[in-house]
């Protein structure tokens, strides 16, 4: 045989084959280096950008981000369903905490200018843009046994996976378990309650409709990107969602934002008191 051999049963031939994938665009992975990413508008500055992936139905993703950074995140295809968590990632103990972030704010449906709170009192992010309007804080992600009974499966490997169960992957990720994990704030699936209190599904806006939030903390963020748990389709439906992070300030006490309420400025003030304490 002459040449090198470009089948897999040999670590020669296994590499070449590797090689070869090079530059090759691989869904539900992170663009490396992020500024190749397409998916980066024109007021985003291409050097800036830090996280960029295409995460398809029924996957997961995560990554550690510093103060500042904001995450858009766009239902490419409408019908997308992202199950979001947010850690303290020097002090992953601290957490998104979503019953305080609507109680404090006394809203219980997410919009632009929420704030997500942490069980500490403190602003771990801060919704500043939203074209969707269709969220959801009251039900979280959907559970494996409840994906079982409805589809017939909701391990993170089958075809109908669970939002849990993948929020249990990206923690595992950054050296979390399952015990880790509170319930979830969800973007793109709307939940409405009505005069009766009870749910009613509004489902997605469309294609295209996309939400950002900016990091006030050091974040670990995990996604998740499957059929929302109300969902009254037959079939597991769930879509591709598009990330795209960049570097950015975190919010200042001149910005309208910090004190567009009482229970907000607090909540910056105590942010604000915490992270000068762990700076020199």
């Amino acid at each position: 045989m002459t040449g090198i051999d470009t089948g897999t049963a040999t670590t020669a031939g296994a590499r070449a084959h590797a090689r070869a994938q090079e530059g090759t665009v691989v869904l539900d992975a992170p663009t490396v280096p992020a500024a190749d990413a397409k998916a980066i508008s024109a007021s985003v500055a291409a050097e800036d950008v830090v996280w960029a992936e295409r995460m398809t139905g029924g996957s997961y993703g995560h990554r550690v981000l510093a103060p500042g950074t904001h995450v858009r995140l766009t239902d490419v295809d409408g019908n997308a369903c992202a199950s979001v968590l947010a850690y303290h990632a020097d002090m992953p103990w601290e957490r998104l905490n979503v019953a305080d972030t609507v109680k404090v704010q006394w809203q219980v449906y997410s919009a632009r200018g929420q704030l997500l709170l942490s069980d500490q009192g403190r602003v771990l992010a801060s919704i500043v843009e939203d074209t969707s309007g269709h969220h959801d804080s009251i039900y979280g992600a959907s559970v494996q046994a409840r994906n079982e009974e409805r589809y017939g499966d909701g391990s993170p490997e089958g075809p109908t996976p669970a939002g849990r169960e993948l929020l249990v992957l990206a923690a595992s990720k950054n050296g979390l378990g399952r015990r880790d994990l509170p319930s979830s704030l969800t973007f793109f699936q709307g939940v409405r309650i009505d005069e009766s209190g009870r749910p009613q599904w509004l489902g997605s806006t469309g294609a295209g409709a996309s939400i950002t939030f900016r990091a006030e903390m050091p974040l670990v963020l995990l996604l998740a990107n499957a059929a929302h748990p109300l969902d009254p389709r037959a079939e597991y439906v769930c879509t591709s969602l598009d990330v795209l992070a960049w570097r950015g300030a975190p919010t200042q006490p001149t910005d309208q934002l910090w004190s567009a309420s009482p229970e907000g400025r607090r909540a910056f003030e105590n942010t604000a008191d915490h992270l000068k304490g762990r700076t020199r």
